[in-house]
């Protein structure tokens, strides 16, 4: 699912997966890979199972704890798994985050010496985990990749204005990511931070432009269904 134009550097490896090919039931068919929605802990085991195998993962993935917040820890040197984002230098673990509508972002350097897993909500993303990530890599910004996985699109995310506003109180500019709808606001989550990462001075965004809640073929969305399963995407370093 990873398109033919983007360029990962040798000794990177990325995935995204999508809802199908697992184990689980109604309504987390199938390949529901989160342990917080209700689904049975049994079917995701085999799920968590059935993905490390088709990657061909050497080390388990560090799932997290996602608690909407901005915190991005340290793989190689960080017990806690409580965070919304992880990073490593080793090819010791597989950096991974969960979502269903929110936005996955997944970083390297050109040299292969480091990677990082984001999860980028409307809130951890307005409150600067993207930034956060970023400021940890040894590489200067301009030497680093960001691949912008699929989530809710901007033709379905429909926010208030008080969201807006909070975006717009940091970058004015960010108004060309939200688009009039009645009283409310249609916003492009992949679009802010393209913005985001390229104003400092990241010079490749790769984009996967596939809306989370129009395939329901292919992903889970919490917006769309409410009780629902969770894709994941991975990144690491190849040992």
């Amino acid at each position: 699912m990873i398109p033919d134009d983007w360029f990962i550097p040798p000794g990177v490896k990325l995935a995204f997966s999508q809802r199908s090919g697992g184990v689980s039931l109604p309504p987390f068919d199938s390949l529901n890979l989160g342990d917080h929605v209700g689904d049975d802990p049994e079917c995701v085991r085999l799920n968590r199972l059935r993905i490390s195998h088709s990657l061909g993962l050497s080390s388990a993935p560090a799932w997290l704890e996602q608690v909407h917040g901005t915190e991005v820890i340290d793989l190689d040197v960080d017990a806690n798994r409580v965070a919304d984002g992880s990073l490593c230098r080793s090819g010791e673990h597989v950096c991974v985050v969960m979502t269903a509508d929110c936005l996955p972002v997944l970083i390297c350097d050109r040299g292969a010496t480091q990677v990082a897993a984001v999860h980028a909500g409307w809130r951890g993303l307005c409150q600067g985990i993207l930034e956060s990530a970023i400021a940890q890599f040894e590489a200067p910004a301009d030497e680093l990749l960001v691949y912008l996985g699929p989530c809710i699109g901007p033709d379905a995310f429909e926010v208030g204005g008080e969201v807006r506003a909070q975006f717009m109180a940091q970058h004015v500019d960010t108004a060309a990511f939200f688009k009039a709808n009645n009283d409310k606001y249609l916003a492009d989550l992949q679009g802010i931070a393209r913005y985001r990462a390229e104003r400092l001075g990241v010079a490749a965004v790769y984009q996967l432009p596939h809306c989370t809640y129009s395939l329901s073929a292919d992903y889970f969305s919490y917006r769309r269904d409410g009780k629902t399963g969770r894709m994941a995407s991975f990144i690491w370093l190849e040992k």
